[in-house]
């Protein structure tokens, strides 16, 4: 089974559009198990950090409690401890602990939709990729 770590605008991008690739992403770690997802520290706050956000909450519908829908995400990952560090391997030094991540938890793949973490194509045998072709990993369904 894959074990993958998801970037902060993927968990985003699928609150505020569940049907498309990253919503189809979490729906399938959710009812399927389809794969196994890595978490750390760092990306726990910065995805609660963005969820927070007024530009990305006016297009969530006002019923939906993001920080409990996270949780529930959250509760069923693998949670590292988030010693491993890395620096200057991402054009963006707040995207290495995407990369720390994965490699402390044993991860293969990083899924991201941002272009200067994607540029990186592959580190430490941890293969970047974007959610679309994550979920041709995963399939549909």
């Amino acid at each position: 089974m894959p074990r993958a770590v998801l970037d902060a605008n993927v968990f985003v991008s699928a609150a505020i559009r569940p049907e498309g690739p990253p919503g189809r992403i979490l729906e399938r770690f959710v009812r399927d198990a389809a794969f196994d997802l890595v978490l750390s520290p760092a990306i726990v706050q910065e995805v609660l950090r963005a969820l927070a956000y007024p530009k990305v909450r006016k297009h969530i519908r006002s019923e939906i409690d993001l920080q409990l829908w996270f949780q529930g995400i959250a509760v069923l990952a693998d949670l590292v401890a988030g010693d491993y560090q890395l620096q200057g391997v991402s054009p963006d030094p707040d995207d290495d602990k995407y990369l720390a991540a994965a490699v402390e938890g044993r991860a293969r793949l990083v899924v991201t939709g941002d272009p200067d973490l994607l540029d990186v194509r592959e580190h430490a045998g941890v293969r970047i990729v974007s959610p679309r072709q994550f979920l041709d990993t995963i399939g549909p369904r």
